[in-house]
């Protein structure tokens, strides 16, 4: 049985993840770290699963305590990392579905698996479609190289752009060489017209009530344009994506950055 801590149980990701933990008959859920109600059980407070499931408030505490296998973190980047500093001191594996990474970050906590030899995830997107959706571009873009994404969240989203449209202009730019789209001589009449810049392609970002995570990669050729998209239309479509890293991170030796290093 795997021994599972989730980061972040009140929040709409966090929730899913509670369900899906407790509907797999492989994993146990040893505790949740909230950021208040330390010493409750999840079933004394409102809002969370009837579970006899105690919470912690200093995760250090969590890990001396319960003694679990993985730490599923879907806070924010700040607590994302030092969560998982954490989790290595205490030989727990970690798969976090935080955006907002930076290179140094992900260097740092790489070296830092590496060294450890512990499995380690960062996912930007869980979805299992919108992993497809980031290898169809990355092959589109071979043979199509002007291209553009439209991602859309919902406005409670903090990063722009988001880190799977990141993620998929850097797939994109491992394959198609830098280039600058549009005339030559464009101007923007208001400055962000033409969204942000990556290697020259254009990245623009949606935030309105109502979208959960939608994503649109757009190619332009000659008399002819392709267009991928992926929609999730809740959180529970990332749970399978979260399911497949906690299987997975217990057979890694170092840190993986993108659910798309683990699907064939």
């Amino acid at each position: 049985m795997t021994k599972i801590v989730i980061a972040g149980p009140r929040g709409n990701m966090g929730k899913e993840a509670v369900k899906m933990v407790e509907a797999t008959e492989s994993f146990t859920l040893s505790a949740v770290v909230d950021r208040k109600n330390s010493g409750k059980l999840m079933k004394e407070v409102s809002g969370m699963e009837p579970l006899d499931v105690p919470i912690y408030e200093d995760i250090e505490e969590c890990f001396q305590e319960t003694g679990c296998d993985i730490l599923i973190d879907l806070t924010t980047p700040e607590h994302g990392k030092n969560h998982m500093l954490m989790a290595f001191d205490y030989g727990v594996r970690p798969v976090v579905g935080t955006t907002g990474f930076t290179d140094e970050d992900v260097e740092e906590l790489s070296a830092i698996a590496k060294e450890k030899e512990l499995g380690a995830i960062i996912a930007p997107n869980f979805a299992i479609g919108a992993i497809l959706m980031m290898k169809f571009s990355q092959m589109a873009a071979r043979y199509m190289p002007d291209v553009e994404i439209i991602e859309q969240h919902h406005d409670r989203k903090l990063d722009a752009p988001s880190g799977t449209a990141a993620k998929t202009a850097q797939l994109i730019s491992e394959v198609r060489d830098a280039k600058q789209q549009g005339h030559p001589e464009e101007t923007e009449q208001m400055e962000g017209a033409r969204g942000a810049e990556y290697d020259g392609l254009r990245i623009h970002s949606v935030r309105l009530p109502g979208l959960v995570a939608h994503q649109e990669v757009i190619f332009g050729g000659e008399g002819q344009t392709l267009k991928i998209r992926h929609d999730s239309m809740n959180r529970a479509s990332f749970m399978p994506g979260v399911k497949l890293a906690c299987d997975t991170v217990l057979k890694l030796d170092h840190l993986v950055y993108g659910l798309e290093h683990i699907i064939e």
